[in-house]
């Protein structure tokens, strides 16, 4: 974030897959690189990072299974988003909005249904790029670099709204893409990005966030140094609520015609309330991680020692890393729910648990389902709660492992 070299390890998780690597039954018996998932602190500019880059193009353009439109709370979130973007900023018909990591174009066609605005996507999953325009959603199937900003300003014309949600974890060079959105942005245009805030990570021990695709861990303070290095300014901040606990930061050109509030500053002191600009306070983090492991390992074992048969809910990219680093697998688990038709049928990575449609769960009738993408835990009970009727019960296994009674 700051292209400072003043890095130090504070944490060491266990090196898994690439998170998002479901396997098919015929590539269980094939090699499974792991790689390493240490975090790094920055001790110039407080960034938390990944010090270790697994290449792009494995992680991204080989099968990617994540789409937006899968999750019906996720696609609510950006219905709401782009209505709100679109009273707040004034944008209306014709206006262009781009998408920085548009995936499969739900938060574009929100803004094109809602502003009636021309949509640009861009996202390097190729496959879900090409699906996304065949669904009217043009996409451009690459990594959004500076070059590329270049090249879409002259096709295009001047951006008057370019958003991002949760792609700026992903990006190596950030400073390289704030760049491109500088030169693409209409001089009174506005970026908005959201990303997984660290501070809701800290205070949740919602470690799992932390996988290969996510290589930053985003506190504001980091961002305040980028945007000024890069011709940028941040001039608001918001807390919401995906994806556990996420910030909305808003930008324009340095010297726009829009004047900063109060929210950037009142973060930034939040975080150093918490210790954040602090690696000590990060050794300790992993500390606490290590101790809920202790805890859910100690009750899905005496739970399979009494006989209860355990299955999971939500292959998120997330379980990869909470299965691998608190030693779960095939033994605990007899299968994986998830409603993703992507990943049904196939395998988790490292774990090889396999993943079925969530009908299953009402064939095979776990008496336990951990849920895995806890972030949409209270949904996942609400749509299950036949589940709970017929007696089986939820394990939820963040901030402190609890077995849930509907």
């Amino acid at each position: 974030m700051c292209d400072g070299a003043a890095l130090q390890k504070v944490m060491a998780l266990t090196p898994t897959p690439p998170g998002n690597n479901f396997l098919a039954a015929a590539e269980l018996t094939l090699p499974e690189p792991r790689y390493p998932l240490e975090l790094h602190f920055c001790g110039a500019c407080h960034h938390v990072q990944l010090g270790h880059v697994v290449d792009p193009r494995i992680l991204y353009q080989k099968d990617y299974f994540y789409v937006s439109g899968t999750s019906a709370q996720f696609v609510e979130h950006l219905r709401g988003y782009a209505a709100q973007m679109t009273r707040r900023f004034g944008l209306g018909p014709g206006a262009l909005v781009a998408d920085i990591g548009s995936n499969d174009g739900t938060c574009l066609r929100a803004f094109r249904d809602l502003a009636g605005a021309r949509v640009l996507g861009v996202d390097p999953a190729t496959k879900i790029a090409r699906r996304a325009t065949e669904s009217g959603i043009e996409t451009i199937g690459d990594f959004f670099t500076s070059d590329l900003a270049a090249r879409l300003r002259r096709e295009h014309g001047p951006a008057a709204f370019i958003t991002s949600h949760n792609a700026c974890a992903h990006i190596h060079r950030l400073d390289d893409v704030v760049n491109g959105v500088r030169h693409w942005l209409a001089d009174d245009g506005v970026f908005v990005l959201e990303v997984g805030y660290f501070l809701d990570v800290y205070e949740n021990v919602w470690f799992d966030t932390i996988y290969h695709e996510h290589l930053d861990y985003h506190t504001v303070s980091p961002f305040v140094k980028l945007f000024a290095r890069t011709g940028m300014e941040a001039i608001g901040v918001e807390r919401v609520s995906p994806q556990g606990g996420s910030i909305r930061v808003m930008a324009q050109k340095a010297g726009g015609p829009r004047s900063a509030d109060g929210s950037v500053d009142e973060l930034v002191r939040l975080e150093a309330q918490h210790g954040l600009d602090r690696p000590e306070t990060l050794v300790e983090f992993g500390r606490r991680i290590d101790r809920v492991g202790e805890e859910l390992r100690a009750l899905t074992g005496s739970l399979k020692a009494r006989g209860k048969t355990l299955a999971g809910f939500g292959a998120a990219t997330k379980s990869t890393t909470l299965l691998a680093h608190f030693g779960l697998g095939a033994g605990e688990l007899d299968f994986i729910a998830d409603d993703n038709p992507l990943k049904q049928g196939l395998y988790s990575p490292g774990a090889h648990i396999p993943v079925v449609a969530a009908d299953e769960i009402y064939r095979r009738r776990p008496d336990y389902l951990l849920i895995l993408a806890w972030n949409f835990a209270e949904p996942i009970m609400a749509m299950h709660k036949r589940f709970s009727d017929d007696g089986g019960r939820f394990i939820v296994p963040m901030p402190v492992p609890r077995i849930v009674d509907q």
